[in-house]
């Protein structure tokens, strides 16, 4: 049910000759016979405190570049958020402008925006509305409206602690159909994976794939009568990933304000449609991003020219604070935030640092920690979730744990307990204390023959933690097509305190990087840790990179990864 009024700007003869409307003062250079505009704004919900409206504006005269829409609440209305449009308010006026992508008004166009407010007592309608300052008359269009529903509708502030708890997730059509053609695949292929928007392309469909509202449609056709997440990646930061190369984007690295008008605001705009509204959309926003400002910056040995550029100019802190704003306001988008892994962070050089910098980066463009439903750690890596053999607090002759070569004086050992300590550090800081974490579990599940199954010898500590340690990788920083790796737990909603959800973020078997050049026209470079005679850098303590061969550029299918992956899954498919 809703509330409706519909506005017409007419001739005077026109408005005059219709039962029971009112004398229209039409501008002198607005012809008889014109009817310039319709606005149709709708009361959608409403409940004790606050309303959700929807607002369609149809141009029926010449063509806008621009437009702008006013009208006066007739009581104490206040819009607390909007979408696909630039809202503000003095008083009792309010006024909607167009988007930077949304501008154009073509004759016989529509543009539809919508927004939430309070209010108290009665939520009148407005009486009048002006569109680029010429006045609409209003017809109610038949009586008064039924009652609105009571109870409020899901809005920023007012979203469900845990997405994930009591819904489905959604299971991406493409990459389930790769999964069931692989031998054996269909044991997982009905499992939910996570939609890359990895460049402007996606967004619409590039090379014959689906796009943006493809996706969100096929959700709503799974979804039925039940709640539905949908997992969306937000990944096209200028000067992506400064510190690799096979997964480089199209943006360079002063192109934020592309990235906000070509890339955010579409992506918002769709997810604003009201036909959407029923859906939970979980973001991950930007892969990889804000820990590089703190690992590989200044005068550490990690240190790249990119990463540094990336630092001084802002954009990594500037193109998620936009997207945390414009995202976040979309009153069914849950935005988590990436936040490295324990392999990376995990340091106390860099734990305490990094948070910092997801503070300001939450609070930069006109975000707030409110737009933050939590953090995701591990997305498309490979640290195991729970290393049981052996404890951060463990010694072996004297020495602790940290001291082992494996460990090199990190804070934690698996993901579980970085993601924890992590959330109790963000807490700390000033975000939310409802903040949850996801974890990716994709990759990290490090089974098969070679899982050890009790801890290493005492003989000394590197022999302790390597003999009992599941990741098997020759090192941490190693992140391209691990060969050994295998699934890990499957997607779960609240598995552990303070985590709302193990993910597949990554969808298994899209590649990490290609293990060798190859031309392409998505913006992806050629990175040496995804070539497996490449022997390391001081981001992986100069070990050789563990990787696959034969491997596709990133996030092409890559078969004998996705085998593997299912060889060593653990569990055990």
């Amino acid at each position: 049910m809703s509330r409706t009024r519909t506005a017409l700007l007419a001739a005077m003869a026109l408005v005059a000759g219709a039962a029971g409307s009112a004398m229209a003062v039409v501008p002198s250079d607005v012809g008889t016979a014109a009817v310039p505009c319709t606005v149709d704004y709708k009361v959608q919900n409403q409940w004790d405190t606050g309303f959700t409206a929807a607002v369609t504006v149809t141009n029926l005269g010449s063509a806008k570049s621009s437009w702008s829409l006013g009208w006066t609440f007739a009581g104490d209305q206040k819009i607390t958020s909007g979408w696909n449009a630039q809202l503000s308010q003095s008083g009792a006026d309010a006024t909607a402008k167009n988007e930077s992508y949304n501008g154009t008004l073509s004759t016989g166009g529509s543009i539809s925006f919508g927004f939430n407010a309070t209010y108290s007592g009665t939520n009148a309608l407005p009486e009048t509305f002006t569109l680029n300052g010429v006045t609409c008359n209003v017809d109610d269009g038949g009586g008064e409206p039924t009652d609105p529903p009571t109870d409020p509708p899901t809005e920023p502030g007012d979203r469900v602690d845990n997405p994930y708890s009591g819904a489905k997730v959604y299971v991406n059509p493409e990459w389930s159909a790769n999964a069931a053609a692989e031998p054996g695949g269909d044991r997982i292929a009905d499992q939910p994976t996570g939609v890359w928007l990895d460049r402007i392309a996606a967004i619409n469909g590039a090379n014959g794939k689906m796009g943006l509202r493809a996706h969100l449609d096929a959700a709503l056709e799974q979804k039925g009568s039940d709640e539905m997440v949908v997992q969306l990646v937000i990944y096209n930061l200028p000067g992506r990933d400064c510190a690799a190369l096979a997964s480089n984007g199209e943006l360079k690295a002063d192109e934020i304000d592309k990235y906000k008008t070509d890339y955010i605001d579409p992506i918002a705009a769709i997810l604003a449609d009201p036909k959407y509204a029923g859906l939970r959309i979980v973001t991950t926003v930007e892969i990889d991003s804000l820990p590089n400002l703190v690992t590989n910056t200044g005068s550490r040995e990690t240190a790249t020219p990119q990463c540094d550029t990336m630092l001084a100019n802002g954009n990594y802190i500037k193109g998620v604070g936009y997207a945390l704003n414009k995202l976040g306001d979309v009153p069914n988008v849950y935005n988590y935030v990436d936040a490295g892994h324990h392999g990376w962070i995990g340091w106390d050089s860099n734990f305490a640092p990094s948070a910092e910098m997801f503070k300001k980066a939450a609070t930069a463009e006109g975000a707030t920690v409110d737009d933050v439903h939590g953090f995701i750690a591990n997305t498309a890596n490979y640290s195991a979730l729970k290393e049981e053999n052996f404890k951060i607090t463990d010694t072996v002759g004297g020495k602790s744990v940290r001291e082992s070569k494996w460990v090199d004086w990190n804070l934690y050992t698996d993901e579980l307990s970085f993601s924890q300590a992590l959330r109790e550090e963000l807490v700390s800081i000033g975000f939310n204390s409802g903040i949850g974490m996801l974890i990716d579990t994709s990759r990290n599940g490090w089974g098969g023959a070679d899982r050890p199954t009790g801890p290493g010898a005492t003989t000394d500590v590197d022999t302790y933690v390597d003999g009992g340690r599941y990741d098997r990788r020759l090192n941490p920083g190693n992140w391209c097509n691990q060969s050994g790796a295998g699934l890990g737990e499957r997607p779960q909603a609240s598995p552990e305190p303070g985590i709302d959800a193990y993910v597949w973020m990554k969808p298994p078997g899209e590649s990490d990087g290609a293990s060798k050049e190859i031309d392409n026209e998505e913006g992806k470079g050629f990175d040496r840790m995804c070539d497996p005679t490449y022997e390391g850098n001081a981001r992986n303590g100069y070990n050789m990179s563990g990787a696959l061969g034969d491997a596709p550029i990133s996030g092409h299918w890559f078969s004998a990864q996705f085998q593997e992956l299912m060889k060593n899954a653990y569990p055990a498919l």
